[in-house]
C-alpha cells in the first residue's frame, strides 16, 4: 500500500540532477570544468515562470527541503517541510519552489566526495574552496537550465540568508524579494573562533589521513561528532537548554567515576547529535563550508560599506532575527536593515521572540510563520499579476 501523507505535504518527491559542461570560474582562481547539482521541485510553475522561488540551505543542509523520498522514514521528511506545501508559509498551490543541494555539498552535487575527472578519484581535499558568490552563479545556471529568468523570492536562514542577500547584490534584477532570516552580514570574529575550532577537531582526527580518508575505507568520526556537538551548542540558547535538559542527570545522582560517561541528559543528548550527523555528513564538505562561511562579506567589494552593496539591488527584503540567537544576534541583522534603508531600499524588518536560539529559523513558531505567510501573499498576488 503507498504510503499517505497529510494534505499539506507536497508528498513523495524525488531529486533531479543538472549536469553541466561549460566550466565554472571561481573566486579562488580555479574552475570546475564539469560539474553536477542536485536539486528537488515542488509545485508547479506559471505560463512565464514568475512564481518561482528559491530556497536556499544553510550549513548542514541540502536539497531535500519538504516531501519524501521512496522507501524513507515518512517521519523525517525534508529539513523545512513544516514551511513547505499546500497552504503552508510557502505555498506550493501558489509556487514553484526549488531547493538544490550546493556545490561542495556531500548530497549528490559535486564536492569533495565527487570523483575528480582527472584522478578518477574522489576530490577529497582537492576540490576547490567555494564561496556564497560561486554558490549563486552556479544558482543562476540551474535558473537559466530551468527556464527561470527571475525569482519571485529568493529565501534563506542562516547561511542561506547569506545566499539571498549575494543573489540580490550579484543578480540584482533576477529576483523580486529577498527574505533574509537568522543571517548577517559577514560573521563576527568569534563565530569564525567557533568554525576554527571545528575544523581543528576534524584535522586532528588520525582517521582524517590529510582528508584522503576515503582512501583508507575510514571516516573521521571523533572529530565530525566533535566539531557537531560544537556547532548544536551554538545554535540552541541558554534558555532553551535549560528548558529543555536543566542539570538532570541521567541516573538521578553522580556516579563520580573517572570514565567521564553521559551522565547530564545534555550530555547524551548532544552525544547523539553528533553521531547521527557523522552517518549522513561528509568531513571534507564541513570544512570547505565552514570556510564558505567565513569568508562571507558581500561589502568587501565595496570597501567595506554594505549599504554601497545593497545600492545596487532591486528586490524588496523581509529581514527577520530571533530574540534568543546568539550565533547571529539580531543586532547583525539590524546592521542589515540599516544598510538597506541607508542604501534606500524596501526593507521590512520582524524580531520574534523565541527561547530556541539560531534554530528557531527551522521551527514552526505561530507568530514566525504568520509573519511568513502574510508577507509571501504579498509576493503571490505580485507572481499572479506578472503571469496576467
Amino acid at each position: 500500500m503507498p504510503p499517505t501523507f497529510p494534505p499539506d505535504s507536497v508528498g513523495l518527491v524525488t531529486p533531479q540532477t543538472a549536469r553541466f559542461a561549460e566550466p565554472l570560474p571561481l573566486d579562488c582562481g580555479r574552475s570546475l570544468a564539469e560539474y553536477e547539482i542536485v536539486y528537488e521541485t515542488y509545485g508547479t510553475p506559471n505560463a512565464d515562470g514568475s512564481n518561482a522561488v528559491l530556497i536556499c540551505h544553510a550549513l548542514s543542509g541540502d536539497h531535500h527541503a519538504a516531501g519524501h523520498h521512496e522507501g524513507t522514514d515518512p517521519g523525517k521528511p525534508g529539513w523545512w517541510d513544516n514551511c513547505i506545501g499546500p497552504g503552508k508559509p510557502i505555498d506550493t498551490r501558489e509556487f514553484f519552489v526549488v531547493c538544490c543541494n550546493n556545490l561542495g555539498g556531500c548530497k549528490g552535487s559535486t564536492g569533495p566526495t565527487a570523483i575528480n575527472p582527472d584522478t578518477r578519484k574522489p576530490y577529497g581535499p582537492d576540490f576547490p574552496i567555494v564561496t556564497v558568490k560561486d554558490w549563486v552563479r552556479s544558482q543562476a545556471r540551474l535558473a537559466d537550465r530551468l527556464g527561470i529568468r527571475q525569482w519571485a523570492a529568493v529565501i534563506g536562514g542562516s547561511l542561506g540568508g547569506m545566499q539571498a542577500m549575494q543573489w540580490a547584490i550579484t543578480y540584482p534584477e533576477r529576483l523580486r524579494h529577498a527574505l533574509v532570516i537568522a543571517a548577517a552580514p559577514k560573521l563576527s570574529a568569534q563565530n569564525i573562533a567557533f568554525n576554527e575550532v571545528a575544523r581543528q577537531a576534524i584535522l586532528s582526527d588520525p582517521d582524517f589521513h590529510h582528508g584522503h580518508y576515503y582512501e583508507f575505507g575510514v571516516i573521521p568520526r571523533r572529530g565530525l561528532m566533535i566539531a557537531r556537538m560544537l556547532g548544536h551548542i551554538t545554535y540552541l540558547s541558554e534558555e532553551g537548554m535549560r528548558t529543555k535538559f536543566g542539570r538532570e542527570l541521567r541516573a538521578g545522582a553522580p556516579n563520580f567515576n573517572f570514565n567521564f560517561d553521559t551522565e547530564f541528559q545534555v550530555e547524551s543528548y548532544l552525544r547523539h547529535q553528533g553521531r547521527a550527523f557523522v552517518d549522513r555528513f561528509d568531513a571534507n564538505t564541513y570544512l570547505l563550508i565552514t570556510k564558505t562561511l567565513d569568508y562571507f562579506d558581500p561589502a568587501a567589494d565595496f570597501d567595506q560599506d554594505l549599504s554601497a552593496a545593497f545600492h545596487r539591488t532591486l528586490a524588496r527584503f523581509l529581514v527577520v532575527s530571533f530574540t534568543s540567537d546568539w550565533r547571529f544576534a539580531p543586532t547583525r541583522s539590524r546592521e542589515i536593515v540599516r544598510a538597506l534603508v541607508h542604501a534606500g531600499r524596501e526593507a521590512s524588518y520582524a524580531e520574534i521572540p523565541s527561547e530556541h536560539g539560531h534554530d528557531t529559523f527551522l521551527m514552526p513558531i505561530p507568530l514566525y510563520h504568520e509573519l511568513l505567510r502574510a508577507y509571501l501573499a504579498r509576493v503571490a498576488r505580485e507572481a499572479s499579476g506578472h503571469a496576467a
